[in-house]
């Protein structure tokens, strides 16, 4: 049975990327077959399809999910946004020197304000005090 330090493997830094490549074509591939593991360029993936294989496409991106910021004490958060679950609310990590309480409201980059209004294990549900939708919110100042 497999472990789940069996798929503990470091990635550098400098080799995720934050935008995708300017050529697509560039953008590298790694091939996985049974007795070995390429790097490839995205170019050459034609040669590795056959007839009959199913693909499989992920459109999912990246969201800009890191906001800094401040407790209404004025101590400084740092608040990365795990999931969105309504244009207004969302479950979010937040670092801090001391624990936010409940209630209270932050302020996030460019005034954004946001209240914690539950703590679920280690994420922290936050309504936006926003009229923009929080995936706007994040592309613009996340």
């Amino acid at each position: 049975m497999s472990k789940l330090s069996d798929f503990d493997y470091v990635l550098p830094t400098e080799l995720i990327a934050q935008f995708p490549a300017e050529n697509r074509t560039s953008s590298r591939l790694l091939v996985a077959t049974k007795s070995a593991l390429k790097h490839e360029n995205f170019l050459d993936f034609l040669s590795y399809v056959n007839p009959g294989d199913l693909l499989i496409f992920n459109d999912t991106k990246v969201i800009p999910a890191r906001l800094f910021g401040q407790k209404e004490s004025g101590g400084k958060i740092d608040c990365l946004i795990e999931r969105v679950l309504s244009d207004h609310s969302a479950l979010a990590h937040i670092r801090a020197s001391h624990a936010p309480k409940l209630n209270s409201k932050i302020i996030l980059a460019h005034n954004i304000e946001a209240k914690i209004v539950n703590k679920q294990n280690n994420l922290y549900e936050l309504y936006f005090l926003s009229d923009e939708p929080l995936f706007l919110l994040l592309e613009k100042f996340g």
